[in-house]
């Protein structure tokens, strides 16, 4: 495979069901581990559900990040994608997860590009 770009798929658990539910606070988080990532933000777009509940994106130059919330659950599920070798989604994940105050998180690492006979 030539590969494009990495894509970490996280499952955060037992985070801070107040936090999971500040519009806010999630848009800041998510941008400042962008920057701490090495990424360069485009444009972020969040949007509260009732009662509860907040989707968001993060377009970056280099792709995007995304967040979905159950604050019910204690439960969010977040993309990092990202293309380049100059940015590190790890940073990312790292620090979104102390934003959450996840208690527990699961990652899934996806290598995204195009089919090839060799890793490239």
């Amino acid at each position: 495979m030539k590969i494009l770009g990495r894509h970490l798929i996280v499952e955060y658990s037992e985070c801070d069901k107040r936090s999971l539910d500040d519009i806010r606070l999630l848009e800041e988080g998510m941008c400042e581990s962008v920057r701490r990532s090495g990424a360069t933000i485009v444009r972020s777009v969040f949007h509260r559900y009732n009662p509860q509940g907040v989707s968001g994106v993060v377009v970056i130059a280099e792709s995007h990040i995304s967040i979905h919330t159950w604050p019910e659950y204690g439960y969010a599920a977040v993309d990092f994608f990202t293309c380049g070798d100059s940015v590190d989604p790890y940073k990312a994940h790292e620090y979104l997860a102390s934003v959450l105050s996840a208690g527990s998180f699961h990652i899934q690492e996806l290598k995204r590009g195009i089919p090839s006979a060799t890793d490239e």
